[in-house]
């Protein structure tokens, strides 16, 4: 699976349909009756709150998450309309409408019989430039975090194959939440194709582990243990977001369109080789690749001591890992990458940082927030340009050895920021960064100039196993 922009689809022209999940509740100005509500996640309240402060203060900020993949043959329009409607039955977040209830977010899901499909035949759209705009265009106004539902999907028809297109609120998926839809949606399609229905293992619910989790920590307290990590990095750090050291050319309390771009950084055999010099050294790629990002920002003028904040997976390996949700925790890190340190003790380093990351990730990330710094509470936005390191390994994703042949991408989109954000994945293919970033001529000039270090930095690994 790739993560790239819409804007850098390779798609072929075609005849375009639209679907979208419709109520069919009796009532659909209620999705539950008040004992039906149940508790938002933590990740779920921040990101609602701050969408709804956003709509009455007429405030610019929107976003989504899609993913993009092929399906072989001639299409069978009734499979797919209704691998959308066994996604959204088999996922309780997709069927959840939510609310903000005396100040609490809460959710409340429709039953798996109360929903169907409406199509818009769109017609045939006659280049791959107009079909990537109109595709853009359709999540832009088809995902609203404030209104059911929350996941919308088209298609692209042709004689030999079809591309499905389908995008999704943050509010219901994660960075993992793509390679499941498209799992599940391909592997749906194909069974109603054949005349029989799905079989796929349970996935549990991420209402329910939104629900639990903020039983678990409603009465945490700032001064509880499991926030001593969090407070050393705090002191260590000077302030609780680690702000991203490099020159963006943005101002203060501002934020800006953005821009979106993919590198790729190593390709197959490279990838490979840095894996077995990370295995040698004691590590695994992905530190390769946080060492890397923490040196290009050295080199580039920043400090030899990295600070970001990593998101990490919640999933665990029980029913979990099937389920749509966005089941992260993000946890700050730290390491030395000083110029008089070689490739395995930086190796090293890392490893010693991720792993002391991982004993301390228990506290939600928004939790940590609120308690440890209060007068940034109901910001919207984080309040500066935040250093971001995501790292995902989709060959290891459900789905993972069939990704390629589905031809499956993932996009993610935000209408602004005020920084940088990274996610590093890697594929069959290699490693690649997907970026997004204020739209400023310095950003641009620092994303460039950090992509060229890195991924010399990258190149010198791989080949040399060294810095």
């Amino acid at each position: 699976m790739l993560q790239i922009p819409v804007s850098e689809l390779d798609i072929e022209p075609g005849h375009v349909l639209e679907v979208r999940l419709r109520s069919t509740r009796a009532d659909a100005s209620e999705p539950g009756t008040a004992q039906q509500h149940r508790g938002a996640s933590f990740n779920q309240d921040k990101h609602l709150t701050a969408a709804i402060d956003s709509r009455r203060d007429n405030d610019p900020i929107a976003s989504w998450v899609a993913a993009t993949f092929d399906l072989p043959g001639p299409l069978d329009r009734a499979a797919l309309e209704s691998s959308l409607l066994y996604l959204a039955r088999r996922h309780e977040v997709l069927r959840c409408e939510f609310r903000q209830l005396a100040g609490d977010v809460s959710c409340a899901a429709l039953e798996p019989d109360e929903m169907a499909v409406d199509h818009r035949d769109i017609g045939h759209i006659g280049t791959s430039e107009e079909l990537r705009n109109h595709i853009f265009g359709f999540f832009v106004n088809g995902v609203d975090t404030l209104s059911w539902p929350l996941i919308v999907m088209g298609a692209v028809q042709r004689d030999t194959y079809t591309t499905v297109f389908v995008a999704y609120d943050h509010l219901v998926s994660d960075g993992l939440s793509g390679p499941i839809v498209v799992h599940d949606m391909t592997a749906a399609y194909t069974a109603y194709a054949a005349g029989r229905e799905p079989e796929l293992p349970p996935a549990g619910s991420y209402v329910e582990f939104g629900e639990a989790q903020r039983h678990q920590y409603a009465a945490l307290e700032a001064d509880d243990p499991r926030l001593d990590y969090w407070r050393g990095f705090k002191e260590r750090n000077g302030g609780f977001f680690p702000a991203f050291p490099l020159d963006l050319g943005v101002e203060p309390d501002t934020l800006y369109p953005t821009a979106n771009e993919t590198d790729k950084l190593l390709d197959h055999e490279e990838a490979e080789a840095l894996d077995m010099h990370c295995r040698v050294a004691g590590g695994r790629i992905s530190l390769a690749v946080l060492a890397g990002i923490a040196i290009a920002q050295r080199r580039a003028g920043g400090p030899d001591v990295y600070r970001g904040l990593v998101p990490i997976s919640e999933r665990g390996r029980g029913s979990w890992q099937y389920s749509m949700g966005w089941f992260v925790n993000t946890v700050p890190i730290e390491l030395s990458v000083s110029a008089d340190k070689n490739f395995v003790e930086v190796i090293k380093n890392a490893d010693e940082a991720f792993r002391d990351m991982l004993a301390n990730s228990e506290v939600p990330f928004v939790k940590a927030w609120h308690l440890l710094a209060p007068e940034l509470a109901d910001l919207r936005a984080w309040p500066y340009a935040v250093n971001f390191f995501s790292y995902i390994d989709f060959r290891k994703a459900l789905g993972g050895e069939l990704l390629p042949e589905w031809n499956a991408k993932t996009h993610v989109w935000a209408s602004h920021s005020n920084g940088i954000c990274y996610w590093f994945h890697r594929n069959t293919d290699g490693l690649y960064a997907n970026a997004i970033f204020v739209d400023t001529p310095q950003a641009h000039e620092t994303k460039a100039t950090l992509r060229e270090l890195l991924t010399d930095t990258m190149g010198r690994m791989a080949r040399h196993g060294e810095l």
